[in-house]
């Protein structure tokens, strides 16, 4: 008669449907089980672990997603397919909606007519770099036939292309898509590494701004006086608040007393929502700020309108508690305030701009006044000190300028008289002793 061997831990037994874990030779642990895989099928996966309760949590992990319904991708699926459930199933439950939307238009636009076909196992360096080399060179009026779509044909269409090509921070946009996908396929133990990463693409030129001179901003605010939004233009121009932080601020985000305002909010359109309310755009977003003496009164008056507009507008009046509102107290659409901006600085005289420009605006002045880079890193909300010194670095280095004209000029100024030069020999000024 066999005696059964005694039962290890590596061969523990297992109810059914749950998989199975084992040790294997090379001493890693490997689980396997059946999950939900696309086309409504089910597959089998391998995962594994350094110890048996590592491999049986992947496993684990894997199952509960089986069991919402969340199709594990297939390997040896193409790339656009993986892109397409990565936005489905993954992305659209850590992105804002319209971050989303721009994710999706990048994969549906570039990423899978460019890429889509190739196997999502066997995609290399030399796919990604030689693809974006030819993105980088191809009129996109002729690739994605734009002009086609026209109704007076200006390009591919008449044989005469425009070479409407893409722009450097376009280029490095949908790279960096590509690479949060793959990355998100190491995470599900799909590919072994992100080809992508290996793929330099060249570091971008940063945006050009044309931010408001300080007789350009005193002329805008003259202009604004008398503007049912005057409060609005002087807290951007004062504070740099982004345009969905401003339109946002509710009254209770205000201490008019204390002379502060907490930043906890920003508006935007959605495509789903309209309108909404949404968390700011970084944790360094959040903030408290100090009110200028000059802000805090005009929403004080500012507030004392909005009671007078909301007599006038009787039951129609929207209660939303924001501070900026319409006239019947309604929020304001982003678009509509960039078309207020835009008549009021044709009223002012003044060149266009964005309404984004006033926020380079304050940052820039207050780097002309001398103020802190780390002080106006606070005030902006940036997560890294480091974006505050490379979206300004150009005005850091006129201001470096402006320093060593000043030092020129120190040096090549008249001698000073010999009873006043000091010649080393003299005590020092305090009785503290140097270290």
């Amino acid at each position: 008669m066999t005696t059964p061997r005694n039962t290890s831990s590596s061969r523990r037994v297992r109810a059914n449907g749950d998989g199975t874990v084992y040790q294997r030779k090379d001493g890693r642990w490997e689980a396997a089980g059946y999950v939900l895989a696309s086309g409504n099928t089910r597959k089998r996966v391998r995962v594994y672990g350094t110890t048996r309760t590592d491999a049986l949590a992947k496993l684990t992990e894997k199952t509960a997603a089986s069991n919402r319904g969340l199709p594990v991708p297939s390997a040896q699926g193409t790339l656009g397919a993986y892109l397409t459930y990565w936005l489905e199933h993954v992305a659209v439950h850590h992105l804002r909606e319209n971050t989303h939307t721009r994710y999706t238009a990048c994969v549906d636009r570039y990423l899978i007519p460019g890429l889509g076909k190739k196997k999502l196992t066997k995609l290399t360096a030399k796919d990604i770099r030689t693809w974006l080399n030819q993105l980088r060179t191809t009129c996109q009026c002729c690739a994605r036939r734009i002009d086609g779509g026209r109704d007076e044909p200006r390009c591919c269409a008449i044989g005469q292309c425009c070479r409407k090509l893409l722009s450097p921070l376009t280029l490095t946009y949908i790279h960096s898509v590509l690479k949060s996908a793959l990355e998100h396929a190491i995470r599900e133990e799909e590919i072994p590494r992100n080809v992508a990463r290996n793929v330099r693409t060249g570091t971008p030129r940063p945006r050009r701004f044309a931010p408001l001179t300080a007789d350009e901003a005193r002329q805008l605010l003259t202009t604004t006086q008398g503007h049912r939004l005057h409060a609005l233009f002087e807290l951007a121009l004062h504070t740099g608040l982004r345009k969905g932080e401003l339109l946002g601020l509710r009254w209770e985000d205000l201490n008019l007393d204390a002379g502060t305002a907490a930043i906890r909010r920003t508006l935007q359109r959605t495509s789903t929502g309209g309108l909404t309310t949404l968390p700011t755009k970084t944790r360094a977003s959040e903030r408290r700020i100090a009110l200028p003496t000059r802000c805090v009164h005009s929403l004080k008056h500012h507030h004392e309108q909005q009671q007078r507009e909301r007599e006038v507008a009787g039951p129609a009046w929207q209660h939303n508690r924001h501070v900026f509102t319409t006239a019947q107290g309604g929020a304001i659409d982003p678009t509509n305030l960039t078309r207020v901006f835009t008549t009021l600085l044709r009223k002012a005289g003044l060149r266009r701009i964005r309404f984004h420009d006033l926020r380079h605006s304050t940052a820039t002045l207050l780097l002309e006044q001398g103020v802190e880079l780390v002080v106006i890193k606070e005030l902006l909300g940036h997560a890294h000190i480091g974006v505050t010194a490379t979206v300004y670095a150009h005005v850091r280095l006129r201001l470096q300028r402006d320093a060593i004209d000043t030092l020129s000029t120190a040096l090549d100024g008249p001698v000073s008289d010999e009873s006043t030069r000091d010649d080393g020999n003299d005590p020092p000024l305090c009785g503290a002793t140097v270290h």
